[in-house]
């Protein structure tokens, strides 16, 4: 089992931004995925940034130049910067881990919300 802690969440105005903490214990292996996900009211939970243990990075159109994903390997957290946040932004924002290899398997944090309004 992998147990995760996020936080950072909060309210913002647009433009301001905030950073997201997602801290990994238990049964990690040795190669991984950690990342974010988003579900706004009314919408399917999609992709926002991951991360792996090697480094590569992959991020949703609708935040490239904005928000900047990033793992501390020794905390195993990874943290998400987000930039010039925009009202469309606005959405619960989930912390996921997968195991890939030796063995893989999935695991989600509670969420943290995230609010951008004036």
């Amino acid at each position: 089992q992998v147990q995760l802690v996020e936080s950072g969440g909060g309210l913002v105005q647009p433009g301001g931004s905030l950073r997201l903490s997602c801290a990994a214990s238990g049964r990690i292996f040795r190669v991984y995925i950690m990342g974010w996900y988003r579900q706004a009211p009314g919408k399917e939970r999609e992709l926002v940034a991951t991360i792996s243990s090697s480094d590569n990075t992959n991020y949703a159109d609708s935040v490239k130049g904005r928000f900047i994903i990033s793992r501390d390997n020794a905390k195993t957290t990874v943290y998400l910067q987000m930039n010039n946040l925009k009202p469309e932004d606005t959405a619960a924002y989930h912390c996921k881990f997968s195991n890939i290899w030796p063995a893989s398997g999935d695991y989600w944090g509670q969420g943290t919300q995230v609010t951008v309004s004036s």
